[in-house]
């Protein structure tokens, strides 16, 4: 990957679209051995979560279906401010679902959707994140599949994005931080 960008804003790739590849397949790896003879369910919360999703479903060599939930969270990161604006479309009673996460932060809006999915009495729960940002977490989540674990930056690419700019990138950047900052 070269130094230049087309975009002077992003300050460098942290992960090339080849390790966010191979990172993709070892999960999806694991995955498929951990749920071999059952059938999974995929739930990603839009929009940041599609392309890890995407790419992660054809990495399971297991019958699955997918789903997909959007979130509003408003306020400074409080998790009672937050609320369901797009919900699954099928039930999950008696199924397994793996929560597909592009990023965790904080883990509180992860906490919340978890326990709302836990309601519905799924035969499991588990979370899988491309992206885990361990040093911000004020929740305490199980996480049982990361791709990478990643510094206390702004990140772009592979599905983040800021003010919705960077979102398709092949690869995950950090910006400059005056950019971020501005926001």
């Amino acid at each position: 990957m070269s130094d230049s960008f087309p975009d002077p804003r992003i300050d460098r790739v942290l992960y090339s679209p080849e390790e966010i590849q191979a990172a993709v397949r070892r999960i999806g790896a694991d995955i498929t051995a951990d749920y071999t003879g059952r059938t999974l369910t995929l739930v990603t919360v839009l929009k940041g979560g599609a392309m890890f999703l995407a790419d992660l479903c054809r990495a399971i060599e297991l019958p699955l279906t997918v789903d997909f939930m959007a979130i509003s969270s408003y306020g400074p990161g409080a998790e009672g401010s937050v609320r369901i604006t797009k919900d699954l479309d099928d039930p999950i009673e008696g199924r397994d679902v793996l929560v597909v996460e592009d990023i965790i932060d904080t883990g509180l809006t992860l906490a919340y959707l978890l326990r709302v999915l836990r309601q519905r009495r799924p035969a499991s729960v588990s979370v899988c994140t491309l992206l885990d940002k361990d040093a911000r977490r004020l929740a305490d989540l199980p996480i049982e599949y990361r791709g990478f674990t990643v510094p206390d930056r702004f990140l772009v690419g592979y599905g983040l994005d800021l003010d919705g700019l960077w979102r398709t990138l092949p690869y995950v950047a950090t910006l400059h931080d005056e950019i971020w900052e501005a926001e």
